[in-house]
């Protein structure tokens, strides 16, 4: 199993420095003794799997999926949309992505069996009011739980490409795994070669017949890499008025930072480069499937999928040759009626970042011109409801 030591020593060294953050000794603890030791957990049952599930040998990724896109472009809701023509698309659910090794699920599930069968599922019940208690309080931010639908990229933690720890360190200038079609073609294909082996046992996990859906803004980066390695690869490009969602993704992640103990000054450098990556978030996925042709895309406005969810999808679908079932025609109606809308709580200012509307109408000028995008006045985010997001996200759990 692959372990990314480059990115493991910068996340060290960097919390090694930080003397004056509050959770510099937990962090230390965890980088030196549980990371490790996962690694060789998780190595050996990587192993296990090809003696264990021998369809790994001759299992092939065929047609994958991606959606990409800056966050809070419509990302997961597309995603939502997408997996809930169930007999076709394999996708991570965010527990399988703590353990990505076959023989390691396994193992979770036996001890499920065993839960319910002489606990009557007293342990399950506590691990879902964990979940509700952990991510409840969220969902209207970010609709997340244990048993639904995630990115991709959480699988790879287990490798150190570790997107959750840029939530916990402001280290995104230093350590970079956005830019991956920017690597040295050596450790490109090292990370690549690793998450065509998570996605494997993933279709193996699913009986080995469907087609891998992913989605993740952080692989908008990616997409030379992903379709050198998936060279039948589809991609779906969400789009929305940077000026709405550049500003949600950076109070977000600057209140994960605060959270952590980390001060504005501390942020500095990581939120400057968090405000480039953003930019290339809209640059890269374009300028990469423009020297595509023959790839299968699709570029889809958030604004048009909610105002005409029905035929965005089905224009969407036929872009990059899926059918649409009346399971994801129905949830993409609820987005249109009466209701479908709402003033999310979640709020944000352009005000309280080093950067400013024009700055980003400079910066993204061609999108604007292409997609006639009017910055608001007002960047509090109009999402999609509520109550239909909840519907398509029952649609994303699997594997219960």
């Amino acid at each position: 199993m692959y372990f990314d030591i480059d990115n493991y020593l910068k996340a060290l060294r960097f919390a090694g420095a930080q003397k004056h953050w509050p959770r510099r000794r937990r962090t230390l603890l965890v980088l030196t003794l549980w990371v490790p030791l996962q690694t060789v957990l998780h190595s050996v049952f990587f192993l296990l799997d090809y003696l264990l599930f021998p369809r790994l040998w001759i299992q092939r990724v065929e047609a994958p999926v991606f959606i990409v896109g800056h966050a809070r472009s419509g990302t997961t809701l597309m995603h939502r949309l997408l997996a809930l023509d169930e007999a076709r698309f394999s996708f991570f659910l965010y527990w399988e992505t703590f353990f990505p090794a076959l023989s390691e699920r396994l193992l979770i599930r036996g001890l499920g069996h065993l839960d319910t069968w002489i606990l009557g599922g007293s342990l399950r019940r506590k691990l879902q009011a964990w979940d509700e208690k952990t991510f409840g309080a969220w969902r209207h931010i970010h609709e997340q739980g244990l048993w639904l639908a995630e990115e991709d990229l959480f699988v790879l933690r287990a490798a150190f490409i570790p997107q959750q720890l840029t939530l916990e360190m402001p280290l995104s200038h230093q350590l970079d795994i956005f830019h991956v079609d920017a690597l040295s073609p050596r450790r490109r294909r090292r990370w690549m070669r690793h998450y065509r082996e998570c996605v494997k046992r993933q279709l193996v996990d699913r009986g080995g017949q469907r087609t891998h859906l992913s989605k993740n803004p952080v692989m908008s980066g990616w997409v030379n890499a992903l379709i050198e390695t998936f060279p039948d690869a589809r991609i779906v490009t969400m789009v929305r008025d940077p000026a709405e969602c550049i500003p949600s993704t950076l109070k977000l992640v600057s209140g994960s930072w605060q959270a952590k103990g980390w001060t504005p000054s501390d942020c500095e450098a990581a939120e400057a480069a968090l405000i480039r990556i953003s930019f290339d978030t809209y640059h890269l996925p374009v300028a990469a499937l423009a020297g595509r042709p023959d790839t299968l895309q699709s570029v889809v406005d958030y604004r048009t999928l909610i105002r005409e969810p029905v035929a965005t999808l089905e224009r969407s679908c036929a872009d990059i040759g899926l059918p649409v079932t009346d399971a994801q025609r129905s949830a993409a109606a609820a987005l249109a009626r009466p209701g479908g809308g709402h003033r999310s709580r979640f709020r944000y200012s352009l005000d309280e970042f080093p950067l400013t509307a024009a700055e980003i109408q400079s910066e993204l000028a061609p999108f604007y011109a292409r997609f006639a995008w009017v910055a608001p006045a007002d960047y509090a985010e109009n999402a999609a409801s509520t109550d239909a997001q909840s519907r398509i996200a029952e649609g994303g759990k699997r594997g219960e």
